[in-house]
């Protein structure tokens, strides 16, 4: 059997025959006797890929799709950027692995990165590299603030996703993945979050800040209120694997507010948003704020190299030697292509064609509105999603969203789904996606929803 794929293929939307061809069906089977039964995408998604290039893979059997999930946002440049490719290249003639030395590679990097930051917030931040993983990073953030307040408790949102290491799944919303471990991390409160077409506290959504936030206001104000004053408030401003649900702005400015005066260190966790999905660097620049702690990882390097870090005020540093390590947080390639990522990302205003692919996506999603199978289209920058539920009582409409992402996938088009019993449609193609590619997408996407039918 050969490791290497055929000869790249066209790129345009291409599928022949049912899914999986047999070469993928065979590299399927193989997966499924060896690989361990966690394995995710590839039950919802049956296809093994031999390439990819920009915005398009194909598969095993020479079929070509669109990809719309772009490694769940870590193809921020597509796939196999050239620069990106002989940036990481060149550094591994050099050195590859450097744990926590300072490098050439890592300081170019460290640059880069902080140079993105708002210039009041960058001149205040420190970074600390963690393990190759966005959980990583979110462990570690919990820990720095664990130690620099001293407590121990910390406040999340329902239906946040942080992460499946065991301390970053106690802050995640999603029970199902929580349920089979007994003895999670304690101490961790959950308050609703701002999910306007599902109001957590089932009230009209136009007091929605006064609705969320007023519960979190007065439980951490009230002395009775059962919560110990937590080391930390994590907060996403676009819960990704929630269903893309951007917060509302007033219900984000006010709970800075609170933590700010609280002094609660206010964690933002930027794994999916950060990097400019979302039109700005990071996502939390839409609401005009500051935090405390900036968590990422996904798209640093721009091609899927594992790196993850966080940034922190100053004033949290209150870490001995040695108290937070991981042996993979010296990728030197992945510093090298996250370095280049940031130049190419000014010189071809990449975050210009974000916004202005995002206002096309919403103006092709328009078309939804009038249908009553759709519950809401979502969405900032280049993450959208599209949510399906039953009108007559409200329900979430998972297996009409999965028959959609079969059908989009049988015509050429890689979608992920997300939110409550996977009913949300999820978008998040490449930040250098094109106006054809994003028509070309969406022509498949209406299609499919449109003939796939809601459930008799």
């Amino acid at each position: 059997m050969t490791r290497t794929p055929t000869a790249r293929p066209a790129l345009a939307p291409r599928v022949e025959g049912a899914l999986p061809g047999p070469r993928s069906a065979e590299f399927l089977e193989h997966q499924r006797q060896w690989e361990s039964s966690a394995r995710a995408y590839p039950r919802h998604l049956p296809i093994a890929i031999a390439g990819a290039e920009g915005s398009y893979l194909w598969d095993m059997d020479g079929n070509v799709f669109v990809d719309f999930l772009a490694g769940a946002g870590v193809l921020s440049l597509g796939h196999n950027h050239p620069e990106l490719v002989h940036a990481a290249t060149e550094q591994m003639h050099v050195l590859t692995h450097g744990l926590d030395f300072p490098t050439a590679a890592k300081r170019e990097f460290v640059d880069a990165q902080l140079s993105m930051l708002p210039p009041g917030l960058s001149s205040r931040m420190r970074m600390h590299f963690c393990g190759p993983g966005g959980a990583n990073a979110v462990d570690a953030a919990i820990k720095l603030c664990k130690t620099a307040t001293g407590r121990g408790d910390l406040v999340s949102f329902q239906g946040g996703f942080h992460g499946s290491s065991h301390a970053a799944m106690a802050l995640t919303g999603l029970v199902a993945q929580k349920r089979p471990i007994a003895n999670g991390v304690p101490g961790v409160h959950f308050f609703p979050y701002s999910y306007c077409a599902r109001c957590p506290v089932g009230l009209s959504p136009d007091t929605c800040a006064t609705n969320c936030v007023g519960l979190l206001e007065r439980s951490l104000r009230d002395p009775n209120g059962g919560i110990p004053l937590p080391a930390a408030v994590i907060l996403e401003m676009v819960q990704g694997e929630g269903g893309i649900i951007p917060a509302d702005r007033d219900f984000v400015r006010r709970v800075r507010a609170l933590t700010a005066e609280l002094d609660i260190p206010l964690v933002v966790d930027e794994v999916q948003t950060g990097c400019g999905r979302t039109g700005t660097w990071f996502a939390f620049e839409h609401y005009d704020i500051e935090p405390d702690v900036i968590i990422a990882s996904k798209a640093l390097s721009g091609m899927g190299l594992p790196v993850a870090v966080i940034f922190y005020d100053r004033r949290l540093d209150g870490w001995a030697p040695g108290a937070h390590t991981g042996t993979f947080r010296g990728n030197q390639a992945a510093f090298a292509a996250g370095a280049a990522a940031v130049r190419i990302i000014r010189r071809d205003d990449v975050l210009g064609n974000v916004r202005q692919r995002g206002r096309q996506l919403a103006q092709r999603l328009g078309a939804l509105h009038g249908d009553v199978w759709v519950r809401e289209v979502r969405g900032l920058g280049l993450m959208w999603g599209i949510e399906l539920a039953d009108p007559r009582d409200g329900r979430p409409a998972g297996g009409y969203a999965r028959a959609v992402q079969a059908y989009a996938l049988q015509h050429g088009l890689i979608v992920e789904l997300g939110g409550r019993d996977d009913s949300v449609i999820r978008l998040m193609p490449p930040l250098t996606v094109t106006a054809e590619e994003i028509d070309l997408a969406c022509a498949i996407l209406l299609d499919a929803i449109e003939r796939c039918g809601p459930p008799q």
